[in-house]
């Protein structure tokens, strides 16, 4: 995924809903109270952590108990120093105080405590991206008694272990704003280790790559099971009766009965907030439904243009709500126009748009009848409601609209199912469609027919097509 892509839009819970989220969370809920349980007499060592001696009392306070009551207080200590809660007073002391972020979770904004939520949420990401602490003290012990890390004993790069999570977070990311639906349905761990680790072009996973995806889905159930009191997922982990056998064998082939053995993930709505925000910090494009809902019309026509059709109705709902209906009909239509190479899908997104409207914007579609590049548009659109004494389309303009309309359709979804058929349709209906199809002046007359001869099953209709390409590129003196 580069973070020149533009990904599918969010669709965002209200930001109090999700602040409210937030501070329910173990992991900031527990970083809050140890933040107000702490007082002069509470000391930490050089690294801002809680002494050995006072973490039993940080682990009654947050009434923990059992044998990670003190890893787990000491967590969320550490979460507490690293988001502001707690501050640092004398660090040659070892005394702390209340930091002045431990307000905002009682009287900021929503976005003040989903910022301070977010800070708790890089400190899980980084813990959670270490081996875990056996590992560690191996590691040193195997450094020649050095007391170093010896990070080529532990078989750990930091890096890479970060790079990973992070492909694996912005897999389900996608799977989660996707069109489809997937983001309602937890996703089977196997899935998501696979979506990393196997090659796109991989038709069937080797012995040694199943085993990579067996690894990798040890490491992400030990990971999520971390990344789940900060609320960013829900999770349901492996079963411990297979985690036996992890070491003895690849991973087979999952049935689907059994696929919720194996663990099951899902994006929280805070979790899909979160991991948008970091998106965001990393130059990525990542939209969110709503995102559009204060500007112009061009802005709206031009930034859906690439949303699937589902964000692009929701947005375009949200844009209207803010509008009278007239008055936005004649701004869609106005920033509608235009000869470049996006008009097209902006005609479409309009046309779209415009059948949300309503029939308060007729006054509006009648205003643009005999304009060239809306005219076609505005018959169809009064036609489909109903409307009396629309006037015939001239051939002209019936052409120019058809070449607009693959043009459209050809940016959006490319050369799709619903494409060919549009395409095999048109010339089924029309005639001699292609002796005059290549007048048209149209600055995309040329690609579309190239397209049409791509597309149509039938060789004589294909070539047809790809002579009369030629022809339009001929008189557009390309």
């Amino acid at each position: 995924m580069s973070d020149s892509s533009i990904l599918p839009p969010a669709r965002l819970r209200p930001e109090a809903e999700l602040a409210r989220d937030a501070l329910s969370t173990p992991v900031l809920s527990r970083a809050a109270r140890l933040a107000r349980w702490a007082g002069p007499a509470t000391r930490v060592d050089a690294g801002g952590g809680l002494v050995d001696e006072q973490l039993p009392d940080a682990a009654a306070e947050l009434g923990l108990s059992g044998e990670d009551a003190a890893a787990d207080a000491g967590e969320a200590w550490r979460v507490a120093v690293d988001t502001g809660l707690v501050e640092v007073v004398d660090e040659e002391e070892g005394t702390v105080r209340a930091g002045d972020e431990l307000s905002l979770l009682t009287a900021g904004s929503p976005q003040d405590v989903l910022s301070v939520w977010l800070g708790a949420l890089e400190t899980v990401l980084g813990d959670a991206s270490v081996p875990d602490l056996g590992g560690l003290v191996d590691a040193i012990a195997g450094g020649e008694g050095s007391g170093e890390l010896d990070l080529d004993a532990l078989d750990w790069n930091p890096e890479a272990e970060a790079e990973f999570l992070d492909g694996v977070l912005g897999n389900l990311y996608l799977l989660t704003v996707g069109e489809d639906k997937a983001g309602d349905a937890p996703v089977p761990l196997p899935a998501l280790a696979a979506s990393v680790i196997v090659p796109d072009d991989m038709a069937e996973p080797s012995n040694d790559v199943l085993e990579q995806v067996s690894d990798a889905m040890m490491r992400l159930d030990d990971q999520f099971r971390m990344l789940e009191p900060v609320g960013l997922v829900e999770y349901q982990p492996v079963d411990e009766a297979l985690m036996a056998d992890a070491d003895e064998e690849p991973a087979a082939p999952v049935e689907d009965t059994d696929v919720a053995r194996y663990g099951l993930v899902r994006l929280t709505p805070l979790g899909l907030y979160g991991l948008r925000a970091r998106l965001l910090e990393a130059g990525f494009e990542a939209p969110a439904v709503g995102d559009l809902a204060d500007k112009g019309a061009d802005a709206l026509l031009d930034g859906t243009a690439a949303y699937p059709p589902a964000a692009a109705h929701a947005e375009t709902r949200y844009w209207l709500e803010r509008r009278r209906p007239l008055e936005a009909a004649r701004e869609l239509l106005a920033a509608a126009r235009g000869s470049d190479e996006g008009a097209p899908l902006r005609r479409l997104r309009c046309q779209q748009a415009l059948s949300l409207v309503g029939g308060a914007a007729e006054p509006a579609l009648r205003e643009v009848l005999d304009d060239a590049e809306l005219g076609g548009l505005a018959r169809v659109w009064l036609a489909e409601h109903g409307a009396a004494d629309v006037p015939p389309p001239s051939e002209a303009m019936i052409f120019w609209l058809t070449v607009d309309t693959v043009a459209a359709q050809l940016a959006a979804e490319g050369n799709s199912e619903e494409l060919r058929s549009l395409v095999e349709g048109l010339a089924r209906q029309h005639s001699g469609f292609f002796d005059t199809a290549w007048r048209v002046d149209h600055p995309a007359t040329a690609d579309v027919l190239e397209a049409m001869g791509r597309l149509h099953p039938d060789k004589k209709i294909a070539k047809e097509a790809r002579k009369a390409a030629f022809k339009a590129r001929s008189q557009q003196g390309n």
